[in-house]
């Protein structure tokens, strides 16, 4: 019983329907109450079907990952420049899977019925103030990682938070040392203004959302962890170089006192 729930769990039909039923839902507050732009979207359609990774900041829980999803599944329906009605829920793209935090996916239904949509749940930790720490990937949870790859598109999250300019953790580029991906660096703004922290709830009408699909990274899967760590960071513009700097003086100030 165990396995047949578990292959229906993962079938493409269930796919299909949470994409289009998540879909129909967030696409008001994507692309009518809100703007959304998109950028580089031309060059998805040149990307093999499996063992890419596309490496991006994060400002809400949900909301900047279905909207990826849109992207692909417009994308697959031949869009070169932007998502256009939402046609292409009534066959959207599901060879995508994300990585996202267990504990996050597992809060209630809707979190529960948006991992049917692709979700690699793995460990993290969470203190009872609700601020985010983190800790290096498990084991088990990179094997999970690289066995989405031999498959899917994966999206990951190499800060874990959605706090700003922290620093990425180190098991994102273990995956890519090892698992040699084609490495896809994503640039998302806007959602955090136009969304509550789960990014369902909208907070602010009238926000201009994007989402910036850059050229794949050249990366010499040779270097150490950190060398890539440090690339990847200076892709997704969340390095010490992109810190607002009145960020920077305020945190100097800090640390001096």
């Amino acid at each position: 019983m165990s396995n047949l729930l578990s292959r229906i769990k993962h079938s493409s039909l269930v796919k299909k329907f949470v994409y289009t039923a998540v879909g129909i839902f967030s696409y008001p507050g994507l692309n009518i109450i809100n703007k959304l732009q998109v950028n580089g979207m031309d060059k998805l359609r040149s990307l093999p079907k499996k063992n890419v990774l596309f490496v991006s900041n994060h400002q809400t829980y949900f909301a900047e990952v279905i909207a990826m999803l849109h992207v692909f599944s417009a994308v697959s329906w031949g869009r070169k420049k932007r998502i256009g009605f939402p046609f292409y829920l009534l066959w959207p793209y599901t060879r995508v899977q994300f990585v996202s935090a267990e504990e996050t996916m597992k809060k209630n239904f809707l979190s529960k019925l948006f991992a049917l949509a692709g979700s690699i749940m793995v460990k993290r930790v969470w203190v009872t103030d609700s601020k985010e720490s983190r800790k290096g990937l498990d084991p088990s949870d990179t094997r999970k990682i690289s066995r989405a790859l031999d498959k899917n598109w994966v999206i990951t999250f190499p800060q874990g938070t959605t706090t700003p300019f922290v620093p990425g953790r180190k098991g994102t580029a273990f995956i890519i040392k090892h698992q040699r991906p084609v490495v896809i660096p994503v640039v998302v703004n806007g959602f955090s203004t136009a969304f509550d922290k789960k990014g369902v709830k909208l907070i602010k009408k009238g926000t201009g959302l994007s989402i910036t699909f850059k050229e794949p990274m050249q990366i010499n899967y040779e270097d150490s962890t950190e060398h890539i760590l440090e690339q990847i960071m200076d892709a997704i513009e969340q390095s010490d170089r992109f810190r607002p700097a009145e960020n920077r003086r305020r945190e100097t100030r800090t640390g001096r006192a």
